[in-house]
C-alpha cells in the first residue's frame, strides 16, 4: 500500500492509531475519487489549539483555535490535472484536542470525530464547501458515504 498521507505531529504526541485511522480513511477516499493510481497524496498536521490558533490567525484572520483547517493546492477544475502531479492535493491541520471535546459533545468515539476531520478536510481540497446549503448538501453525502463505508456512522 503507499503511503497517501505525509504526517506530522506538531506539539502533540506522535501516536500509531491516528496514523493507521489516516491512512484507513484517505484508502477509502482516494479510492471512492479515482484518486489512488495517483501520486498526489496530503499533508497531515495533526496539533494542539495554540498552533492551530496561530495558523488560522495568521492565514484566515481569526483569531481562535478550530477544529480543522485545509488548504488546497489546486481549484476544483484543478484536480484532473493535479492527478499527474507528485506533490500534495493540499495541507490538513487537525486538533486534536478540539476533536476529542467534540467526540464527547456529540457522542460520538474519538476514532469516528477524528475520521470525519479527515475527510471533511479532504473534501475541502477536493473544492467542496458548505457556505452554500446546496453545496453543503453534496459535501455532507459525500462526507457520509465515506464514514458508512468505513463502519463509523453518525452514531459509532
Amino acid at each position: 500500500m503507499r503511503e497517501l498521507a505525509e504526517i506530522e505531529f506538531l506539539d502533540i504526541k506522535e501516536d500509531k492509531k491516528y496514523k493507521e485511522i489516516i491512512n484507513k480513511v484517505y484508502e477509502m477516499c482516494f479510492k471512492e475519487e479515482n484518486l489512488y493510481d495517483y501520486e498526489i497524496y496530503i499533508s497531515i498536521i495533526i496539533t494542539n489549539e495554540e498552533n492551530i490558533r496561530n495558523i488560522n490567525k495568521k492565514y484566515r484572520n481569526i483569531d481562535k483555535a478550530t477544529d480543522v483547517l485545509s488548504f488546497p493546492m489546486f481549484e476544483k477544475d484543478e484536480i484532473e490535472s493535479a492527478k499527474l502531479a507528485k506533490e500534495p492535493l493540499g495541507d490538513i491541520v487537525i486538533c486534536l484536542p478540539i476533536v476529542k471535546k467534540q467526540a464527547v459533545e456529540y457522542g460520538h468515539s474519538e476514532d469516528r470525530e477524528f475520521a470525519y476531520m479527515l475527510v471533511h478536510g479532504f473534501y475541502h481540497l477536493m473544492g467542496y464547501d458548505h457556505i452554500e446549503d446546496k453545496d453543503k448538501v453534496k459535501m455532507r453525502k459525500k462526507e457520509e458515504n465515506i464514514l458508512n463505508k468505513l463502519g463509523l456512522k453518525l452514531d459509532a
